[in-house]
């Protein structure tokens, strides 16, 4: 592995050059999760349930003692010369992924587990020697497209979007190079675009979602986070227990998503930059719906009104807007017949994307991920329903299960904000994604705040 350093300061280290510097005894882990944690006191504020207008708030609760004590273990194995590659990398995980006798609160006054084993996905960072620095803020339960109890580093004053809003802006601040995050309607990559990030929401199932905390099952996806697509690679392998293969498929047919919508000036710009990179080629749309958002909400709010009920006695300690959601799964009350019917049609629907890719030998798609930059902050906790722009293009992914890579696409000419695109392709198409993504981010230049 081959990493050119350009980093002044152990905490502006993406992860592939901490591992080469980690590798060659060149930096110890105890310094690099120091340095993580002087950034996370100097750069996040306040720590708070709310936050506000001063502070990042990324962080619900940092490991100070138990994440000097890993790296010192880490560099114990560091120094035997055999350990994984990233043993000694720092991490931050979502507020819903379960570390044995921590809390996990999913960022909500309802919650308050101190779960005794580890989440499957924390287990296999943790067996790679990760080490943990805390758990960051998502939406309440992940219930939303934003975070406004963090601030978007870019402006403290905008959403860092959601739900994984936390993850996003502690990476975007330089507190960590690494985190996790979930995705049930665009929560990995929603952030990632409005906070100059990048992420890979995986093909549905290959990253365990055991003793996560759910929003939707049937939708949920758990993935990484970090500055680069370059970065995600060995997260994923490492979430995913697998090793990705030596050989990758080069883009050679990419098309151009029959799904846009009207973009932000900024958007529509970077995107027309991005595709002058990406080898275009024509196709027909498939015949399939392009939008399946009503199917979608019906099925994530039937889900999360299932898992919610054994808070039926805590129902006004939610936030307004999540409240909103159980409110509006109880007025729906879907039928079973209706559940069953939505899934046969979902299952339709993906199986035409599928034929869609085979037939025209389609690479991968590409559309931006979210149609605006970051919002303001502070209105996404008042009522339900208030993210239909963030979640417009993404929710469709989770509903077919596909993988789909999002990295920034510039920061727009006019707001001075980050933008960001998304590399779509079959299901286990994820390395090849990957690949595609890092090669194209290194066309498109690094976004730096």
């Amino acid at each position: 592995m081959v990493a050119t350093v350009s980093a002044s300061h152990p905490g502006d280290l993406n992860v592939v050059e901490a591992i080469e510097l980690l590798r060659r005894r060149d930096l110890s882990s105890r310094e690099l999760t120091d340095a993580c944690l002087e950034r996370i006191r100097d750069r996040d504020g306040a720590h708070s349930f709310d936050g506000d207008p001063a502070s990042i708030n990324a962080w619900v609760r940092v490991y100070e003692d138990d994440a000097r004590a890993a790296a010192s273990r880490a560099d114990e194995r560091l120094a035997l010369g055999d350990a994984p590659p990233l043993c000694g990398i720092p991490i931050g995980l979502k507020d819903l992924y379960a570390v044995a006798g921590k809390p996990v609160t999913a960022s909500s006054r309802v919650l308050a587990d101190v779960p005794d084993r580890d989440c499957d996905a924390w287990a296999r960072l943790a067996a790679e020697g990760m080490v943990l620095l805390g758990h960051l803020h998502t939406h309440e339960f992940a219930a939303g497209g934003t975070t406004d109890q963090v601030g978007n580093p870019w402006s403290r004053d905008r959403s860092p979007g959601g739900s994984s809003g936390g993850s996003a802006a502690a990476l975007a601040s330089h507190t960590t190079p690494a985190a996790t995050g979930t995705d049930t309607a665009g929560s990995l990559r929603i952030p990632s675009a409005l906070c100059g990030t990048s992420t890979i929401k995986p093909t549905r199932g290959l990253v365990s979602m055991r003793g996560i905390v759910p929003l939707g099952p049937t939708l949920d996806h758990a993935g990484p986070m970090a500055r680069t697509v370059a970065d995600c690679e060995p997260l994923l392998a490492a979430l995913a227990g697998t090793s990705p293969p030596q050989e990758r498929t080069p883009l050679r047919r990419v098309v151009l998503s029959p799904r846009i919508g009207e973009l932000h000036a900024d958007v529509a710009e970077n995107l027309e930059t991005t595709l002058e990179l990406l080898p275009l080629v024509p196709a027909p749309p498939p015949a399939a719906q392009l939008d399946a958002g009503a199917d979608l909400l019906d099925v994530v709010t039937a889900e999360m009104l299932s898992w919610h009920r054994r808070f039926d006695d805590r129902r006004g300690l939610y936030r307004p807007s999540v409240r909103g959601f159980l409110e509006h799964a109880e007025q729906r009350a879907m039928t079973a017949e209706e559940y069953v019917a939505v899934q046969e049609r979902r299952t339709e629907l993906t199986a035409v994307w599928v034929d869609w890719f085979a037939e025209h030998r389609i690479d991968a798609l590409v559309e931006p991920t979210v149609p605006i930059v970051a919002r303001p902050r502070g209105a996404g906790y008042e009522r339900a329903f208030t993210d239909v722009a963030e979640i417009s293009l993404t929710h469709y992914w989770d509903w077919t299960g596909f993988p789909v890579v999002a990295l920034p696409s510039g920061v727009g000419r006019r707001s001075g904000l980050p933008t960001g695109v998304s590399l779509i392709g079959p299901p286990g198409a994820d390395w090849d994604l990957l690949a595609a993504g890092a090669a194209l981010q290194r066309e498109l230049g690094a976004v730096v705040r």
